[in-house]
């Protein structure tokens, strides 16, 4: 073989086939026939290898991808490590929520969950969750990931903002890949480390809630003095057509406040869109009023009085023949 920095161009190629997302363990590279000094060599300075974890190795030395720094992390957990977090949320399809943050070496972004017979520690970007409940995984993309609800819970756990919190699980309730009571024996089940925030947002999340602009709103809500509302209700017209689903309902007046967050009138269809399903609200009889996210948030009691005034407005006609289901039932 020549140098220990040395590797023919024929076992190189066997390396990419063996390891297709170039990263290995340093005892799965010995398995595969290099000699362990020769590894640790090619991870020294100017060598054609990098050292991403203890023991766990890039066979590269450029920036390592997100697909790489999961394979290493779950390489580093062990055979029977699964992506948790929010890292595996976003595997399952929830869009909402914490933004991925960049890798940082030295910052536990990326979570894995072990069984708690491994003695195993956080590390660079690592965090290591053990546990005495391993679920069985659920594998994608030939990623081992911890079922949807364990995911969520555990991304929770993690958080510090409400928000953050509200949109994850609202988003993961609205998509039909959990369900609310779900999430709540999963948080009671890991809760040594739970604050009574998650409980106090799922419990948001069970009345209809569906965004952090919304849990706002509700929050702002109960300061009103007005009849408590039905969150997320669809509503249809006295022919039956169905109107939309109303992001906070008053089934004795039929009215209907709405929250405008700016992520759902992107471009001008999407504005035409909100305009016309106002319209049609109005032309069913019903008070419609809508507000901004920010203003709910700085003006509170401005949009107090506004919402009270509309509902005196509501309880002073008589009640169109609309009909609204409450969500919660």
């Amino acid at each position: 073989m020549g140098s220990t920095l040395t590797l023919t161009a024929r076992r190189t190629e066997r390396l990419r086939g063996l390891f297709p997302d170039g990263v290995a363990t340093a005892r799965q590279l010995v398995a595969a026939g290099i000699p362990e000094r020769t590894v640790y060599n090619r991870c020294r300075g100017g060598g054609p290898w990098r050292r991403l974890l203890p023991a766990v190795i890039l066979l590269g030395t450029g920036e390592p991808t997100l697909a790489q720094l999961v394979r290493a992390a779950l390489l580093f957990g062990g055979p029977d490590a699964q992506l948790t977090g929010v890292e595996a949320c976003r595997r399952h399809g929830l869009r909402r929520g914490p933004a991925r943050t960049p890798v940082h070496p030295g910052r536990p972004t990326i979570a894995v969950l072990v069984p708690d017979s491994r003695q195993l520690r956080s590390t660079g970007f690592v965090e290591v969750a053990r546990t005495s409940r391993m679920p069985r995984p659920e594998v994608r993309n030939g990623i081992p990931l911890t079922p949807i609800v364990r995911a969520c819970a555990d991304a929770v756990r993690s958080l510090e903002s409400a928000a953050e919190m509200t949109e994850l699980m609202s988003d993961a309730v609205q998509r039909g890949l959990c369900t609310v009571p779900a999430l709540a024996a999963e948080l009671a089940e890991g809760s040594r480390r739970l604050t009574a925030t998650p409980a106090e947002v799922l419990r948001d999340v069970a009345d209809g809630v569906r965004s952090a602009a919304e849990r706002d709103a509700k929050r702002l809500w109960a300061r009103s003095g007005l009849p408590e509302p039905w969150w997320n209700a669809p509503v249809y017209g006295p022919d039956g057509t169905f109107l939309g689903r109303v992001d906070c309902w008053l089934d004795d007046v039929a009215m209907a406040w709405e929250i405008e967050s700016s992520e759902w009138h992107l471009s001008p269809a999407d504005h035409d869109h909100t305009v016309d399903r106002a319209a049609s609200f109005v032309a069913a009889g019903v008070v419609y009023l809508a507000s901004k996210p920010k203003k709910i948030i700085r003006d509170g009691p401005a949009v107090l009085k506004v919402l009270r005034g509309a509902y005196a407005q509501a309880a002073a006609r008589p009640r169109p023949a609309v009909r609204a289901l409450d969500p919660r039932q």
